[in-house]
């Protein structure tokens, strides 16, 4: 038995050590944004941040999770309150089949999370590891940068309200 955080919240999980971390959100914690892909990652399609950095659910054994914090695409935001990934994808349009662009989002969370105002550059230089068949590119780009407009007035929002950061 091991316990895994994700989403904030503790699971027991009973697992081998060496089971893809893919294969427990989806099976045994129920959370299916991450999607398996290629099994090898190299698509990016199972892409979840570990302690604020991109990672390949699906080669990443469970063993190396004590400890870590696993946030997947649904511990961002809801439905009726989306996260600013969440919505700037959504205002973009930027998903078409919507098959990569959960792993895409958590990347893209992830640079946003160290990098407030990524370039161009520096956005598809992150993004690269993901591969979508569907032609969304620009609008992915722009999601990118709209969330980091999203994200940059929700900080100052909050500090002009006196809450700390």
């Amino acid at each position: 038995m091991m316990t895994l955080k994700v989403n904030g919240r503790e699971h027991q999980v009973d697992a081998d050590p060496d089971t893809p971390l893919l294969y427990v959100l989806r099976e045994d914690i129920k959370l299916n944004a991450a999607k398996f892909g290629c099994g090898l990652g190299q698509c990016g399609a199972c892409t979840v941040i570990v302690d604020g950095k991109a990672v390949l659910s699906c080669v990443t054994p469970m063993i190396l999770l004590e400890g870590k914090q696993v946030t997947t695409l649904e511990g961002l935001g809801t439905a009726s309150e989306p996260a600013p990934i969440q919505r700037a994808f959504m205002e973009e349009q930027a998903a078409q089949c919507g098959y990569c662009i959960a792993g895409i989002m958590m990347r893209a969370q992830a640079l946003l999370q160290r990098n407030s105002r990524p370039t161009n550059e520096q956005i598809s230089s992150e993004l690269e590891p993901h591969l979508c068949r569907c032609g969304t590119h620009m609008r992915i780009l722009r999601a990118v940068r709209r969330a980091a407009r999203l994200m940059d007035s929700a900080d100052a929002s909050s500090t002009a309200d006196g809450r700390a950061r």
